[in-house]
């Protein structure tokens, strides 16, 4: 009976047909990651000079998205190793379109965005660690990395929203008074006597803290004339002293078009014999534009040692000084030619 029982077996399976499975492994799905550029407070005085948050993890054929929800003007820029870093003026030459993919051998750059809402996508096809700067902003770093798909990842899109958002907290909400104390001692008594000294006549312009993070360098800027009115008399001068980690403009009547940051100063500046720049103003249509006033990038090694200001109209780096001496009674508005949108602007009351 058992020998029925299993030739039976036998001759069943032996019609039975071999079927081959194959198992095909599905591709790897690609994600889309999102990321900030910049932040700003309500009264857009306060600025984050950041990529938020500043370093990501992704794998290798991912993409990141990001957006730009500030009027101050950024770059997403990804230089190739060794690359001399050039202005935003000059690019790449020039921006590259929306979605490019970057593997180190051709920069990538957004070009100088200054529309609220506008993205700027950047895809990563190959593993590496690449450097992410800004072209506008010295100090605003970051980095991603990006893995091959066989390694897991460390977060999530849920943890870098969650950072970006503690990072722009930290950024705008200054919890060690910094910008607030700068504001307050850097605003002398000013009685508006006739004998005022001239160092009574100071306007800071600007200021800002530095930030360090594991991805990179951020700041904050408070883009504001510290004293936005002033009142002297005729024939005495008012000093802006630059203290920000960003670069301004103290521009008198008609702006230079399409104004950037090498825009010369106005024919009528000249300059001092320790470097800073002066005008002398004779009338409330007169147009004076004291070109960039910031001070000189860090040094660094590997790069040339920046020269300090000379006696020079326009010296390439480092001018954190701009005089007016101003001849006539009356009342003189200016702006800063970058900043002017976000708030900043002044003016300068003269007394006979």
């Amino acid at each position: 009976m058992r020998l029925l029982i299993h030739s039976r077996i036998l001759r069943v399976f032996n019609w039975v047909p071999v079927v081959a499975v194959f198992v095909i492994p599905q591709a790897v799905q690609a994600t889309q990651w999102h990321a900030t550029v910049g932040a700003q407070s309500k009264n857009k005085g306060d600025q984050a000079l950041a990529f938020l948050p500043n370093e990501i993890w992704i794998h290798a054929g991912d993409s990141i998205t990001w957006t730009f929800p500030v009027l101050e003007p950024h770059s997403v820029t990804f230089l190739t190793p060794g690359q001399v870093r050039p202005s935003f003026v000059i690019g790449c030459p020039g921006a590259t379109p929306d979605d490019s993919a970057f593997d180190a051998s051709a920069c990538v750059n957004s070009g100088r965005i200054a529309t609220v809402g506008t993205t700027y996508t950047v895809a990563f096809p190959k593993a590496g660690n690449y450097r992410l700067v800004c072209l506008i902003h010295v100090n605003m770093t970051g980095i991603v990395h990006v893995l091959d798909p066989s390694e897991p990842l460390p977060h999530d899109q849920d943890f870098y929203d969650a950072q970006a958002a503690d990072q722009q907290r930290d950024l705008l909400f200054d919890h060690d008074g910094g910008l607030a104390r700068k504001f307050r001692e850097d605003v002398p008594d000013d009685s508006g006597e006739a004998d005022a000294q001239v160092h009574n006549h100071i306007v800071v312009t600007g200021t800002g803290e530095l930030v360090s993070t594991p991805g990179g360098i951020q700041s904050v800027s408070l883009m504001r004339f510290m004293r936005p009115s002033i009142t002297i008399h005729a024939e005495e001068t008012v000093e802006w002293d630059s203290s920000d980690v960003s670069g301004h403009t103290v521009t008198f009547g008609q702006e230079p078009p399409n104004v950037t940051p090498q825009t010369p100063p106005s024919a009528n500046v000249f300059a001092d014999p320790d470097g800073a720049r002066h005008a002398i103003i004779s009338s409330t249509a007169d147009n004076v534009h004291s070109g960039l006033i910031a001070p000189a990038a860090h040094e660094r090694n590997g790069v040339p040692q920046a020269p300090a200001p000379v006696a020079q109209v326009h010296p390439p780096v480092g001018v954190t000084r701009f005089r007016v001496t101003f001849k006539t009674p009356g009342v003189y508005p200016y702006i800063c030619a970058f900043h002017d949108e976000l708030g900043m602007k002044g003016e300068v009351i003269v007394l006979p």
